[in-house]
């Protein structure tokens, strides 16, 4: 009887030791199949990040053509096929998703301006922008140009 009893321990130890090929094969491959899935899934986010990176290095190139082209407008000095020229281009960075952005009357805020000149007045309750002296431009969510301005700050005093 013990003989038996052995056997039976023996040969549980034996299938409890051994390990079915099967699962451990489609265990391995689900486990490949998620390392590849998340391999691509990073790639794929890296590619699109060096493509954001690459425009936006491109439209802060074209940056002060663009100053140029506003700069003529506001004289009077884009006619003719000049006009023509700098349409297209600004169409063309407006499509690529460059955004023009600066107004006056709004709060000024450092993350998105940068104060080239203070003045002071009653008039104003908080740092507020009066004056766009080149306006900023952003990509996506990226500043590649904060708008440069004139604030005026609340008096204080008297």
């Amino acid at each position: 009887m013990t003989e038996k009893v052995e056997e039976e321990v023996t040969s549980e130890a034996t299938e409890s030791n051994t390990i079915d090929p099967v699962a451990a094969l489609t265990e391995d491959l689900q486990r490949l199949q998620a390392e590849y899935s998340n391999y691509k899934k990073r790639v794929d986010r890296d590619r699109a990040l060096a493509g954001d990176y690459a425009v936006s290095g491109v439209l802060s190139e074209l940056l002060p053509i663009l100053d140029d082209l506003d700069r003529a407008s506001q004289h009077s000095e884009l006619t003719g096929g000049f006009k023509a020229v700098a349409d297209q281009v600004t169409n063309i960075t407006q499509k690529l998703g460059l955004e023009k952005f600066g107004e006056t009357s709004t709060s000024f805020d450092p993350n998105i301006h940068e104060a080239l000149m203070h003045e002071t007045s009653k008039e104003v309750q908080e740092t507020t922008v009066t004056k766009i002296l080149q306006p900023g431009y952003k990509y996506k969510e990226r500043i590649l140009r904060p708008a440069r301005v004139v604030v005026t700050d609340p008096e204080h005093g008297s």
